[in-house]
């Protein structure tokens, strides 16, 4: 299923920009050989979005997207980039890395100077193909594997890696348990769920942590994980570190309470966040973990400010939006902040020009919304921040237990 979420206003600037490319015989206007006009253009500029809104990951990744077009329209309804509009393409791939690749190539040859993607598998799959082909892409994975220049040259991670997110969790375990408890990681059986957990295992042996630490992968379409959670009892887990989307952890929330189990979830990215806890319900979420990168809106941070500004516009209200939501527009917001650097040195627009200002630009502000607060790239590292918020699930809310934890 293709969902596209242009107005009838993008759908007529995306079709004068693609009309443009093909004029000039461009099979991929981001690329180095060509471009989408420099600072004296007033031609929209294509930003091609690949998301998930039905598929695996659908439950956060429709969020995401919203929050992410949401942000667009915010910057076009204030003047655009140095004049010039953001021109979304945005399509559900519904978790398939063969869509992903499909829409991939259609957007470049609609013009896109830069992608937003989605998940893990198909960020992986295509690095190669937005390495030869120069555009920036950023995407909701944030699998260590693509912070590196060399590997992964015009792909820049915004927030914590699913590495270092693991090791903060596993730095707090240690601590909480003085290093004598067993943890089990759950995941999603995927390229995404499996990013962190061999990195997990290395960092307890780095550090000497006294852990014990074994993996399961989760079915999807699972009624409950009694099963997995059986195991993880027989291995002595104490912690169950979830690296999945929040449907699922929410299920092990409701197992683990109903089997009345000793054990504390430590959510990951994807699953920390407010769905969780309202899927779970409060009582059996109460007490659990969340490592989450993005401060929700509850966290009141000064980078919050702008989006509660923008959805009373919309007539809407900032507490009925999700992290997720947040992810999408902060993500969108980095990406645009590349964008608008270039222009103002008056580079043509180019994914060589985008790159080399998200490596030299310096900090990024995004008034403590994500990490430490600010994300910087450079040259050497595409990996945008290594801090992360820590919250607990109290009361139905995510209360905030420490910000910009470091690995």
């Amino acid at each position: 299923m293709s969902v596209t979420t242009r107005t009838t206003r993008t759908a007529r600037l995306t079709l004068t920009a693609a009309t443009a490319a093909l004029a000039l015989g461009l099979s991929a206007c981001g690329g180095g050989d060509g471009g989408a006009g420099g600072a004296d253009s007033e031609d929209p500029i294509p930003v091609g979005i690949i998301a998930d809104l039905t598929g695996a990951t659908g439950d956060v990744g429709t969020p995401y997207n919203e929050g992410m077009l949401a942000y667009i329209e915010h910057v076009n309804a204030e003047g655009g980039v140095e004049g010039r509009e953001l021109e979304p393409m945005s399509n559900d791939y519904a978790y398939e890395v063969p869509q992903a690749e499909d829409l991939y190539r259609r957007y470049l040859n609609e013009g896109a100077v830069v992608i937003q993607g989605w998940g893990t598998g198909d960020t992986e799959a295509l690095h190669s193909r937005v390495a030869e082909d120069e555009v920036p892409f950023m995407s909701g994975s944030f699998a260590e594997s693509l912070t590196d220049p060399e590997e992964s040259p015009y792909n820049f991670v915004v927030a914590p890696t699913y590495s270092d997110q693991m090791r903060v969790a596993l730095n707090w375990i240690h601590e909480d348990s003085g290093s004598q408890g067993d943890v089990a990681v759950f995941h999603h059986d995927s390229p995404f769920g499996q990013a962190p957990v061999a990195d997990g295992q290395a960092w307890i042996e780095e550090q000497g942590y006294g852990l014990g630490y074994e993996s399961y992968a989760m079915p999807t379409g699972q009624q409950n994980y009694v099963g997995l959670l059986s195991q993880a009892q027989q291995q002595g887990a104490k912690y169950i570190v979830i690296q999945n989307v929040a449907s699922p952890a929410a299920q092990v929330a409701k197992d683990i309470a109903a089997q009345g189990l000793d054990m504390t979830i430590v959510c990951l990215n994807w699953c920390a966040n407010e769905l969780f806890i309202t899927t779970a319900g409060e009582e059996a979420a109460e007490g659990h973990l969340l490592i989450q990168p993005f401060a929700p809106v509850t966290a009141e941070k000064p980078g919050h400010e702008v989006i509660v500004e923008y959805l009373e516009e919309q007539g809407e209200s900032a507490e009925d939006k999700s992290t997720s939501w947040v992810q999408g527009w902060y993500v969108m917001h980095v990406m645009t902040e590349g964008i608008r650097h270039a222009l103002q040195n008056n580079d043509e627009l180019t994914g060589p020009a985008i790159r080399e200002s998200l490596e030299t630009m310096g900090p990024i502000d995004t008034g403590g919304v994500v990490g430490g607060g600010e994300v910087e790239f450079s040259p050497e590292s595409h990996r945008g921040t290594s801090g992360t918020g820590i919250y607990r699930a109290e009361g139905g809310q995510m209360v905030e237990v420490q910000e910009n934890a470091q690995p």
